[in-house]
């Protein structure tokens, strides 16, 4: 099973994407090459050493960050119930379970050895937790014939007896992920509402590497994922097979990538959202591909508000899409993107049985319904037929022609040997030490020759750390790289904290499980800076690695010093200059990066909101290709903002102005650096940008939720759907498609050079407004 998982996944040899560059790390003898593990071996995660500290802990020294669960008990042996033992693994050491909202305090890495672990009650998947399984031979989460609870594993658990009140709020129940896992739940009744994955989350999230196993009974009422609330995240490469649904989900917003679903009733069965992407989805003999519920145009009636799927294969399946009631104007958005049909009676149907789109054998190039708008024109058309086709660059595409996915790297074939811990070479991540030169010796001694590994921990940095290009990095539950001090306080010549490869590198790093931050006040910090492009399509990424600006212990950027009144003023709140900058010469494969500035606090009452300054969110200079996947969000200037950019491919985007604006308005506290492109601020054009395009080409943005909640932290703002006036400014010079762009409380909700052009309020569809195609 494993292995016909992973032949499903993009494969990649470290040895053909090795550094182009004329050395190798110091100390190295040759090139890193492949894996050298036995196939018998396990996991290098198992055998590994692990030291890894919780800086912020109230005591670092004794708590236990990485837990094999066999360390507690848990047999694997398919008999024994091991759930106490699995869930004593994940809650030992005071964690944050029922009554705490929120830490960063008390990360857990929750490890499974290859075995089948019977369960016959929830595993409940604790805050700042991964559960990662065996990536080379995959465990089994085996649900017995008597399970019962919500589901194999909850991330967000009803409390017994509280009239539905849930461990986390579902909007802030950041930082899970779950990997590598097999989930049967054939031993229990077919009739049975059996469920794989309760997965109410938001964003830092993802689950990636599963297989769902479920009974194939024509009245069977298993299904694979259950998710009816939260604010998404990021999910993929994933095997649904059987069961009455392979994922029954809503969500504010999601990004799906890389999902197959066999001989299921139905694929994906929708019930609300204000925008979900589905990038690269295959459905083998299913009745159903996508159930949606739909029709819902007010808060109180919200239903699925956009779905966007691009890139799909749908055999023997009689209906691809089916609407739950037939409109003929806006009700729910959907775009259809490369579709192809095999023996699909039915492309676009409704329930009843009304066909919209005959379907067939035959491919869907793109095709749409909802309102469509096109360059400066303010009147939006309905559309239910084809749409405008963005031009797809052949540097994003893969080899058949689909947009370019990459798996999250893993090392599966890979010994223990061929990797480094940064803490052999005196790194310390004590949140205290400055371990800049440490780090940057581990780095400069090891890179294109072995992967290094940050135990988990958070390590200072005082000036720049440079990662060159040829370097592999795995971090241990999002270990932490801050920077601190006088080099990151001048905003008028700011600083990268870490700079990834130096001006026209070029060749593989690959990042994973990583966080960025600051020590504030650090007004002139580049959290990061990406110079390296890719030695081969795909080669330089970060997968699961986040930059998260303030709101956590040791920042300094918290209520008690930054509190929302503002009383804490601007220069001891300054979080950064700019979160993350791609470089002119760069190229980047992102996928769920989420770049905060955070709004609230995550630890003490995890409800204090912050009033924190970062004048920039992400910065693309970039010819390409980028593949960006992620969210950005509460930075003064902008979230995302495009100059002089090529090649991209973003979706689904996710933003959110600040919330102490208009008080005070864009750009203040910051000035304006033409040296960064920063976009111009006048009349109504007076906050947060979620989205700047100036003098760029060929981009495809596949899905977008750019919101606006409060003004001055009040929200009366959202009884008149007007908290700002623009949102996202494309200027006249750029070619950009758009497709599925939901916003939230913003007039105009695209403008051109400063023009509104789509007007929210002929675009209302539920909670949010949404365009269904722009294009220019």
């Amino acid at each position: 099973m494993a292995r016909s998982l992973r032949l499903f996944l993009y494969a990649v040899t470290l040895g053909s994407l090795f550094a182009i560059a004329n050395s190798l790390g110091t100390s190295c003898t040759g090139p890193l090459g492949g894996g050298t593990a036995g196939a018998s071996d396990p996991f290098w995660l198992q055998s590994i050493s692990h030291r890894g500290t919780a800086a912020f802990n109230s005591n670092p020294s004794g708590y236990q960050v990485f837990r094999n669960v066999k360390d507690f008990g848990a047999k694997g042996d398919g008999v024994t119930d091991d759930t106490a033992a699995i869930n004593a693994a994940i809650s030992s050491g005071g964690r944050c379970g029922q009554g705490c909202p929120s830490s960063t305090t008390s990360p857990a890495l929750v490890y499974f050895p290859a075995g089948t672990y019977l369960v016959s009650t929830p595993l409940i998947a604790l805050y700042y937790t991964q559960l990662i399984g065996d990536a080379k031979h995959l465990p089994i989460l085996l649900a017995a014939p008597s399970f019962t609870g919500m589901a194999v594993i909850d991330a967000d658990p009803y409390i017994p007896n509280g009239g539905g009140a849930q461990y986390y709020v579902n909007q802030n129940n950041f930082f899970r992920s779950v990997r590598n896992f097999i989930i049967d739940l054939r031993q229990m009744p077919a009739t049975s509402s059996a469920t794989g994955i309760h997965w109410q989350v938001s964003q830092a999230t993802s689950l990636m590497n599963i297989v769902f196993e479920m009974s194939t009974a024509s009245n069977t009422a298993h299904q694979g994922i259950w998710a009816e609330n939260g604010s998404g995240g990021m999910m993929g490469d994933m095997i649904f097979n059987g069961g009455k649904f392979g994922m029954w989900v809503g969500n504010q917003q999601f990004t799906v990538r890389n999902i197959t679903v066999n001989n299921a009733n139905t694929a994906v069965f929708s019930i609300w959202n204000w925008g979900w992407t589905f990038q690269r989805v295959t459905i083998n003999n299913c009745q159903v591909g996508f159930d949606l519920l739909t029709g819902g145009t007010t808060q109180d009636t919200q239903s699925v508000g956009a779905e966007a799927i691009i890139d799909a294969v749908v055999t023997n399946t009689p209906i691809f899409v089916r609407s739950s009631v037939a409109t003929s104007s806006l009700g729910g958005s959907l775009v259809l993107n490369n579709i192809r049909l095999n023996n699909v009676p039915t492309a676009v149907g409704v329930v009843g049985g009304a066909v919209v789109l005959n379907g067939g054998t035959t491919t869907i190039a793109s095709w749409g319904q909802g309102n469509v708008y096109q360059g400066t024109n303010t009147a939006g058309t309905f559309t239910k037929g084809n749409i405008v086709a963005a031009n797809k660059p052949s540097v994003l595409l893969d080899s058949a022609g689909n947009i370019f996915g990459r798996t999250h790297p893993q090392y599966e074939g890979y010994a223990p040997s061929q990797f480094v811990s940064v803490k052999d070479f005196n790194a310390k991540g004590d949140g205290t030490t400055d371990d800049t030169a440490a780090l940057q010796n581990v780095l400069d001694q090891f890179w294109g020759c072995k992967i290094i590994f940050f135990d988990a921990g958070t390590y200072v940095v005082t000036s720049t750390l440079t990662i060159p290009a040829g370097a592999q990095i795995v971090g241990e539950v999002w270990s932490v790289i801050a920077g601190r001090g006088s080099a990151f306080q001048n905003a008028g010549n700011p600083t990268p904290v870490v700079r990834v490869g130096t001006s026209g590198s070029q060749g593989t790093v690959e990042i994973t499980d990583m966080l960025f931050m600051t020590i504030g006040p650090t007004p002139g910090a580049i959290v990061v800076e990406w110079n390296v492009a890719q030695a081969a399509q795909g080669s330089a990424g970060m997968w699961d690695t986040h930059i998260r600006l303030g709101g956590s212990a040791g920042t300094n950027l918290d209520g008690s010093r930054c509190p929302s009144s503002g009383s804490g003023g601007f220069d001891n709140c300054f979080a950064a200059f700019m979160a993350l900058h791609l470089t002119p010469s760069s190229s980047a494969y992102l996928e769920g990066t989420w770049v905060w500035l955070a709004d609230h606090d995550f630890d003490g009452s995890g409800f204090g909101q912050v009033s924190l300054y970062s004048g920039r969110g992400i910065l693309s200079e970039s010819a390409g290709p980028v593949w960006l996947i992620g969210t950005a969000e509460h930075h003064t200037l902008y979230q995302y903002s495009l100059v002089n950019a090529r090649n991209h491919y973003m979706g689904l985007i996710q933003t959110e102005t600040p919330y102490y604006q208009p008080n005070p308005l864009a750009p203040t506290p910051f000035s304006i650096n033409a040296s960064y492109h920063d976009p111009s601020f006048s009349g109504d054009m007076n906050e947060a940008l979620g989205l700047s395009v100036t003098s760029s080409t060929d981009i495809i943005i596949f899905g977008a939720g750019l919101y606006s909640f409060f003004q001055n932290y009040g929200q009366a703002c959202l009884d008149t759907f007007n908290c700002q006036t623009h949102i996202a400014n494309i200027d006249s010079s750029s070619s950009v498609t758009i497709y599925s762009l939901s916003t939230v409380a913003t007039t105009w909700q695209l403008s051109v050079n400063g023009v509104g052009v789509a007007n929210q309020g002929n675009n209302r569809n539920g909670f949010a407004s949404t365009v269904t195609a722009w294009s220019r």
